[in-house]
């Protein structure tokens, strides 16, 4: 009978040890006023030159969080803008500097067949310091280029919210 004892004795030991060493993880994320700045600015920066766009604004995870859609703008820009920015935050990197790779390198083609992926520019990380807090997307100029100079003007007319 004191074997029932010491075993769970030394079970709870254990399974204590092991909480101890367990952390609680702090992380940072794109608030949903500062999100909806992105997304305004982008379509404002697309609408300057005379493109109609749509821009998403996602968080760390990958999760909507803004949209605006600039009248006129293709219904395709939809989709597209929320892929480009799920496609950035998901790799940490601009989606334009992604789809160059992937057509340089064969074996990074297999990229697109990644659910939710799209390797069109326009798709650009949101970064507090090092750490990627989000990804703008933006869809609807004529090339993923365009896109993503609205998206990279948005962040600079907003940098000092991310410092």
């Amino acid at each position: 009978m004191t074997r029932f004892p010491l075993a769970a004795l030394a079970l709870a030991s254990t399974l204590a040890a092991g909480m101890a060493q367990a952390a609680v993880l702090t992380e940072s994320n794109i608030s949903t006023t500062d999100a909806q700045k992105l997304a305004t600015a982008s379509v404002a920066a697309c609408q300057a030159k005379g493109y109609n766009v749509s821009a998403a604004v996602v968080d760390r995870a990958g999760v909507l969080k803004a949209f605006v859609r600039a009248d006129n703008a293709g219904l395709h820009t939809v989709e597209a803008s929320r892929a480009k920015a799920f496609t950035s935050v998901s790799a940490k990197s601009p989606t334009l500097a992604m789809m160059e790779n992937a057509q340089k390198n064969p074996g990074a083609a297999n990229l697109t067949d990644i659910p939710g992926f799209l390797l069109l520019g326009g798709g650009v990380p949101v970064k507090a310091g090092s750490a990627v807090i989000g990804a703008i997307g933006v869809a609807g100029a004529p090339g993923g280029h365009l896109d993503a100079e609205c998206a990279d003007a948005a962040l600079a007319e907003n940098a000092a919210l991310f410092k």
